[in-house]
């Protein structure tokens, strides 16, 4: 895989998938189908202009049409169950690092934010630390633009596969 191509990719455990593909499953079904029904319930009362009713129901279903949409592409990207550890940071593992000059030490999940639990914190390799990370070796040290402008530096000290 390319780095580019492991940007794009939403890494899933496969229990994580099962779960996003069930409720994909069930929005698509009877949860659009009772949405749609509100709608059409709310259109039967009479006039769209003035009727509450009618604008909430079609802005869930606009909200369910969305969420539906988004399930759609993360799964398609999806890459489920175990990463190979070559010794570079790629979605899907646990990665510690430390900023320049700092000894504090932070840890956090490369990979979707549907994997974001109590327990670790999660950053998408779209961002710019995770953007900047991929590829680099525990030791590395890289430098990335922060979303204030500033130029940081991190050192990364541990990357190794998730198995949460």
């Amino acid at each position: 895989m390319t780095q580019s191509s492991e940007r794009d990719v939403v890494w899933l455990t496969q229990a994580k998938f099962d779960q996003l593909q069930a409720e994909l499953e069930e929005l698509r079904g009877p949860g659009r189908a009772d949405v749609v029904a509100k709608v059409s319930a709310a259109r039967d009362e009479g006039d769209l202009k003035e009727n509450g009713g009618y604008h909430a129901a079609r802005e869930e279903l606009g909200k369910l049409d969305g969420r539906i949409a988004q399930l759609v592409d993360m799964l398609e990207r999806a890459q489920v169950g175990e990463v190979t550890n070559d010794g570079r940071v790629s979605p899907g593992m646990r990665v510690s690092y430390k900023f320049a000059g700092d000894d504090d030490v932070e840890t956090f999940l490369l990979g979707a934010r549907e994997m974001a639990t109590d327990d670790i914190q999660v950053f998408s390799p779209q961002s710019p630390l995770g953007s900047a990370i991929i590829g680099a070796r525990v030791g590395d040290t890289v430098a990335y633009n922060a979303p204030n402008g500033k130029t940081l530096k991190v050192e990364i000290v541990e990357a190794a596969p998730y198995a949460g």
